[in-house]
Parts: structure tokens; C-alpha cells; sequence
């Protein structure tokens, strides 16, 4: 009864002073927004980043020559061909798909229309490996594949560039100076994690682009989908030793090839995102004590304004504990309903950004919970010291106060 009484008595005071009180709690309510809308758009980009890494390939992993990819690699190492993806293939258990792939950047000219795109000769296998599915036409036939035929598989974007609305599986589109027929269209993937449009390819035969455009039997990359049940890491070692084996690499010697485990990009990646969003989530939460600070400020305020008031309270009887939790109350009281009116904020904060920025909404009640119940505790621990203040003032002095 006592309590409910001080929470009246509490909330009558913030209503005699709604301009105030409401100024008070706009730290509170602008940290607990920011709190809820930093680590709530964190925990979509870590989805958002997770499910681009899962697009590129279930459970990948990418054998490359050189000891590092990009421009740093070691061109004078030995290139792969295509019995080494038939060796791993035939030799390395737990996989689902090995695709020997090679790549060459083309001009893709279609009637009036051209768009300089990624060419990329490989087998069905590339198909799997990657996670890509056909939405109109087929796969490269056997005797296609076999004979290094002239077709291709194209990608959303080169459809948009070249063919428009019209369907392209059947008509014929030059790569360079050479023509292809369209056999089959993928299926739209979107950016990749690294801003790469996954859609802005051509697939064609390995056989074919060796023959017609490169000019040679190198295979650039071999890419290997391990199976859902199998551990990458042991694949991974399984490909480094059989590798070795292949390229009469002794004990001595560092490898001359590269094997890079998606699994361990996604998990780099999305540990990077969380601790971005931890360390966001921090610097948001210094202005709740930037609030609290506020709120400690006007209570203070507030203590000496109603000076005669606690004065008389305390002399007809009142105990200074219950002093203590008159003006304890109010500042929790304070804390607390900008703590609600900040979630409401943090929430269509998040709602509002999430088309702005592109990444899913994930909504998170651990952080909603925790910032509401730190908003309270700012209250208590910025609203003690006032109240302590208010409980200790002697009742002879506060009456004479004017």
C-alpha cells in the first residue's frame, strides 16, 4: 500500500512538470533507441552476411594455385587441369561435387545490346557446387560437355542487359567473336557478402572455353562441396595431402596452392559483425548515462524546490526511508518510462532503416529486455543520490527553508 502510494505521489509530480520531466527522460529514450536500432541492425547484417556466404555454396571450399588469392598470388606456381578436380572427385570421400572452373572477362553482345560480363567454362558439377539452380531451359547435355559444344547458361543480370523481358533460352548471343547458343537461365542470387553480383555471369563448357578462348588446358579454380554430414576441415586436408601427392610437393616444401574453406570466411566474417555491433551497442549505451546523468540533475532540482515540503513530512512523522523512496521512486519512474517510449522508438527505428540499408529485420527480445531493465537501473543508481539527499535534510532547516 505504501508503495502504491509513493508511485501516485510520484507520478502526480512528473504531471505537474510534463515539459520537464519529458526533456529528463529524452537521454534515456534516445539511448535506449539507439541501443535497440544498433544492435538489432548488427544482428541483420550477421544474418544477412551468413545466408550471402551460404548462397555462394553449401559447405564450399575453393582450391586455387598460387599460395594466395588476388593479386598477391604466386603466378610461377603450376596451374591445375582437369584431372586434378577428377582425382579429388574420384579419390576424396564426403563430397557432394567437384567443378573445374575457369574464368575470362568477355563482351556478351546480344542485337544492339552488349554488356561486358564474367565467362566462366565448367560441368554441370559448378551448378551444385554453388547452390545454383536452373529457372528456364537445362544442363549442358554429356555429348555437349564432351565435345566442347557452343552453349551456355547465362545469369539473371545478363538477361536483363541483353534480352530484356524476352526469354532467352534458345537464341543465340555472341561472347567476343564467338556465338553461343543459350541453352539455360539460372535462377536470381543477388550481391554476394563481397558486393559482387552473382548473376553477372556465362556459363559455358570447360572444354569450350578452353578451345575458344583461353587456348589452353589450365584450370583456374577447383571448387568442392563437401557433404552436409562431413567435416570441411577434414576434407580440407584430405584435398591439401592429396594435392601434394599430385604436385610432388615434399615434406620440406610449403604448398604451392591454395585451400579456402567458406565456412571459415562465414565465421570470420560474422565475428566481425558481432563485435561491430557489440562496440556500436556500447557507444550507444553512453548516452543512457548521459540520461541518467539528466535525471540525476533534475531530481536534484527538484529536492531542493520542495525543500518545505520534505520538511513537513518529515516532522509530522514521515521516516526517512519512506522520503528516500518517495524521490527513489520518481526517478525510476522517470527512467522507466523512457525506457518503454525508447524501445517503441528503437523498434520503428529498425523497421524504417531496414529497407533503407537492405538487411532483414531480427528482432532480438534479450536486447529489448536488457536495455529496459538498464534504463530502470540508470534510474536507480542516478536517482539514489538525490533521494538520500531528500531523507538526510534536517526537518528544522528544511521548514526554514524559503
Amino acid at each position: 500500500m505504501l508503495l502504491w502510494d509513493t508511485l501516485l505521489i510520484a507520478l502526480r509530480e512528473i504531471r505537474r512538470h510534463i515539459l520537464r520531466s519529458f526533456l529528463t527522460v529524452l537521454g534515456i529514450v534516445i539511448g535506449v533507441a539507439s541501443v535497440i536500432t544498433m544492435v538489432t541492425l548488427g544482428n541483420g547484417a550477421t544474418v544477412q552476411v551468413t545466408q550471402q556466404i551460404k548462397s555462394m555454396g553449401s559447405n564450399l571450399l575453393m582450391v586455387t594455385a598460387g599460395k594466395r588469392l588476388g593479386p598477391g598470388r604466386d603466378s610461377s606456381a603450376p596451374s591445375f587441369k582437369i584431372a586434378d578436380a577428377e582425382a579429388i572427385a574420384r579419390d576424396i570421400s564426403s563430397i557432394d561435387a567437384v567443378a573445374p572452373a575457369s574464368s575470362q572477362s568477355v563482351t556478351a553482345v546480344f542485337g544492339n545490346e552488349n554488356w561486358s560480363t564474367t565467362v566462366t567454362g565448367t560441368t554441370n558439377q559448378y551448378l551444385r557446387a554453388r547452390n545454383c539452380a536452373i529457372q528456364t531451359g537445362r544442363e549442358f547435355s554429356t555429348s555437349e560437355l564432351r565435345a566442347g559444344a557452343a552453349v551456355c547458361i547465362i545469369g539473371d543480370t545478363i538477361r536483363k542487359k541483353l534480352f530484356g523481358p524476352q526469354d532467352p533460352v534458345g537464341k543465340r548471343l555472341r561472347l567476343g567473336k564467338l556465338s553461343f547458343q543459350v541453352v539455360g537461365l539460372l535462377e536470381a542470387k543477388g550481391q554476394s557478402s563481397m558486393g559482387q553480383d552473382q548473376d553477372d555471369i556465362v556459363l559455358i563448357p570447360i572444354k569450350s572455353f578452353q578451345r575458344r578462348l583461353s587456348g589452353n588446358t589450365d584450370v583456374g579454380i577447383i571448387l568442392v562441396s563437401a557433404s552436409d554430414n562431413a567435416s570441411t576441415e577434414a576434407v580440407k586436408e584430405d584435398i591439401e595431402n592429396l594435392m601434394r601427392e599430385r604436385r610432388h610437393i615434399s615434406k620440406n616444401e610449403e604448398d604451392n596452392f591454395n585451400v579456402m574453406d567458406m565456412t571459415e570466411i562465414s565465421n570470420m566474417l560474422t565475428g566481425t559483425t558481432r563485435i561491430l555491433t557489440a562496440l556500436l551497442g556500447a557507444v550507444a549505451a553512453v548516452s543512457l548515462v548521459v540520461g541518467g546523468i539528466g535525471i540525476m540533475n533534475i531530481m536534484l532540482v527538484s529536492v531542493t524546490e520542495r525543500t518545505r515540503e520534505i520538511g513537513i513530512r518529515l516532522a509530522i512523522g514521515a521516516l526517512e526511508r519512506e522520503v528516500l523512496m518517495q524521490f527513489l521512486v520518481e526517478a525510476v519512474v522517470l527512467s522507466s518510462a523512457g525506457g518503454l517510449l525508447g524501445i517503441v522508438v528503437g523498434l520503428l527505428m529498425c523497421a524504417g532503416l531496414k529497407g533503407v540499408l537492405q538487411v532483414p529485420f531480427v528482432f532480438n527480445p534479450g536486447i529489448v529486455i536488457v536495455a529496459f531493465l538498464f534504463s530502470a537501473a540508470v534510474g536507480v543508481i542516478f536517482g539514489y543520490f538525490p533521494a538520500f539527499k531528500a531523507a538526510s535534510l534536517d526537518p528544522i532547516e528544511a521548514l526554514r527553508h524559503e
